[in-house]
């Protein structure tokens, strides 16, 4: 069993939710379908392993300082698969 990774709230307002998502190595966020479009934004290097319907899984690398964008519907499990900390900040759109 994997640790949860936390999940610090910053910003839950009329236009947006802005969480803040801290890992240790191998913690997770649990299995999640997004119900908003979204934004993230590495802090750190991201070494992700990502768990996704059907018993796909993928390795994926976000750079410290660079972001990526979502549609509403990704389901997945989302894994710090490296051996330090893993930051991001996720801005959901409403």
């Amino acid at each position: 069993m994997r640790p949860d990774c936390v999940a610090t709230e910053m910003i839950d307002d009329g236009r947006v939710r802005v969480t803040r998502f801290d890992f240790a190595p191998g913690a997770e966020t649990g299995w999640h379908v997004h119900g908003m479009d979204y934004v993230i934004t590495a802090l750190t290097d991201c070494h992700m392993l990502l768990e996704e319907p059907g018993g796909e899984s993928r390795q994926v690398l976000v750079p410290a300082g660079t972001s990526y964008r979502r549609e509403a519907g990704v389901e997945h499990n989302v894994i710090n698969d490296g051996d330090a900390l893993m930051s991001f900040v996720e801005v959901e759109l409403k």
